[in-house]
């Protein structure tokens, strides 16, 4: 082996372990019972204060009030974009101001975070946001 492929075998390696250690993309991926929990279904209702459409999976953004009567924000994880686009659901269907009412599942170890199942729109039709809980 050359000094010259030697060097960049190092290089190379070293580089890809800075990026998996630092880049939470590339280990991003988890299955729904390491983060969210089965046995704890939530529902809120209130205005979309954001949306993201980007992978892996998107986001709803839900302002709410707590029992106090305090805003509090809800994320809701949702099934990848390409997903929810084969199965009918538009880009530009949940918009900012939009009063909804969504379904899910809380997460295990974040505060106002769930995985996110079903969406009511404000005209009454129920979409699906993700998938059913699994185990």
């Amino acid at each position: 082996m050359s000094v010259w492929f030697a060097r960049l075998l190092t290089f190379g390696t070293a580089t890809l372990l800075m990026l998996s250690l630092t880049d939470d993309r590339l280990t991003a991926h988890h299955s729904f019972a390491a983060e969210y929990d089965s046995q704890a279904p939530i529902t809120i209702s209130g205005e979309v204060s954001k949306v993201e459409w980007t992978n892996p999976h998107t986001y709803v953004y839900v302002d709410t009030k707590d029992t106090i009567g305090k805003v509090v924000t809800w994320s809701f994880e949702g099934y990848p974009p390409n997903t929810l686009k084969r199965t009918g659901v538009p880009r530009d269907l949940l918009k900012v101001g939009d009063i909804i009412t969504i379904t899910g599942w809380k997460a295990r170890f974040t505060a106002n975070r769930a995985a996110g199942r079903e969406v009511t729109l404000p005209d009454g039709k129920k979409v699906f946001l993700g998938p059913a809980a699994s185990y």
